[in-house]
């Protein structure tokens, strides 16, 4: 649980921004669309949860680690989106994210934590893009950032929770239902691919 506790503290800090959700210009709506972005699709959802559950699956210091690292490279990804640097297969990028890492943690083979970053951080470049490309030319950057941020945040600690919880109720056989979880996300992003959701 203590390795729970820099995600949390982050998603807690910029908690307080959503306070501000009237409706508006400015920074509240920037934050508002931000935050709408990633909830607003399947294949955005099924990517951040799923890494939460990669995270479990992995344990340790991964369960902070490798949600970070999502958000940090997405960030990247953002400032490519925003300054019009083509990033090539975007799209494809985001329907395969919740495909290879919902099925690596349904293999639950160990991996390097390095590696481990460096794959979630990877297809968190084609999301961060996408935020920046679509971001509305009247939203605020800076908040617009931050709402999208705090929502993917909060969707990998939506997966964490619920793998670790989940593993709390079934004991010994936790890793296994992760495991599971982790290929129902991947037959969910072929669904995605194949146009059945």
């Amino acid at each position: 649980m203590r390795a729970l506790t820099p995600l949390l503290a982050l998603s807690l800090i910029a908690l307080p921004t959503a306070a501000f959700a009237h409706t508006g210009a400015g920074d509240t709506a920037g934050f508002l669309h931000g935050f709408a972005h990633p909830v607003g699709g399947l294949d955005h959802v099924l990517a951040m949860v799923a890494v939460g559950v990669f995270a479990v699956v992995l344990g340790g210091r991964a369960v902070w680690l490798v949600p970070l690292s999502f958000v940090g490279m997405m960030a990247v990804g953002f400032l490519l989106g925003i300054g019009q640097v083509d990033v090539p297969f975007v799209e494809l990028g985001i329907a395969l994210s919740s495909v290879v890492i919902g099925g690596v943690a349904a293999l639950g083979r160990p991996m390097p934590i390095v590696a481990a970053m460096a794959l979630v951080g990877g297809f968190a470049i084609f999301h961060g893009h996408a935020h920046g490309a679509e971001m509305p030319a009247d939203a605020a950057g800076l908040a617009y950032a931050l709402g999208f941020t705090t929502a993917t945040a909060l969707l990998h600690a939506a997966g964490i929770l619920a793998a670790m919880g989940v593993a709390r109720l079934v004991g010994k056989y936790g890793r296994a239902v992760a495991q599971v979880a982790g290929g129902l996300f991947a037959l969910a992003g072929v669904g995605v691919l194949a146009g059945w959701f």
